[in-house]
């Protein structure tokens, strides 16, 4: 399997708790009720992201923008994909002060991005929008599924967790092409096994690699 610059894994539970499934089920629940549907948050995210990284950008510049990333852009998405983590069943623990012990989130920031590139993006990226869209119905009855498992057994069976991981791994992908964060497009690719963050990461502000696209 391919390392892309954005990488993300989570430890599966050897068990899980039930209080925390359902505590879960109340938060979707209430998030269903707030945004009317879960996938108007996703609509949300997926046009907020690429332009707040546009305003970013265009205030700071690139390569500040790529330098700060790790306390500003990659820290967000890091307490986002620990939040979706934690109410797809993927984990127990809440993100709290810092998400990397819920999950492991790297993103090899990398590139000259600019602002008209980025909110371009929001079109680029619209395959996997809708792939994943598709794949975000497959998934939702997967956790249901999970969860009765849990209340009954504390654990659920290790492919429901692969194709729920992978499927969060390829939202990480797309989210973090959609930020400027990665010049390189992301896969169409659904890996589910465990992922390493690359073991050498371009710095901020280098320019991408030949032939990598917008």
């Amino acid at each position: 399997m391919a390392v892309y610059p954005a990488t993300f894994d989570v430890d599966r539970p050897s068990s899980y708790d039930r209080t925390q499934v359902v505590i879960r089920i109340l938060i979707i629940v209430v998030l269903s009720i707030l945004a009317g549907a879960l996938g108007w948050v996703h609509g949300v995210l997926y046009l907020a992201v690429p332009v707040l990284a546009a305003i970013l950008i265009s205030q700071k510049g690139a390569q500040v923008y790529l330098a700060e990333s790790g306390d500003t852009m990659q820290r967000w998405l890091a307490y986002l994909f620990a939040f979706y983590a934690y109410l797809g069943l993927l984990t127990d623990t809440l993100p709290g002060d810092d998400p990397q012990r819920a999950i492991r989130f790297h993103v090899a920031t990398a590139g000259e991005p600019t602002a008209g590139n980025v909110l371009l993006r929001i079109i680029l990226a619209i395959p996997h929008a809708i792939v994943l869209g598709l794949l975000g119905i497959v998934a939702a009855v997967l956790i249901v599924i999970a969860a009765v498992m849990v209340l009954v057994n504390e654990s659920y069976p290790e492919g429901i967790f692969d194709f729920l991981r992978g499927y969060l791994r390829w939202q990480v992908r797309m989210y973090a092409y959609l930020a400027g964060l990665v010049q390189e497009y992301p896969p169409f690719a659904l890996d589910t096994g465990s992922e390493a963050a690359p073991s050498s990461a371009p710095q901020a502000g280098d320019a991408p690699p030949p032939g990598s696209t917008v």
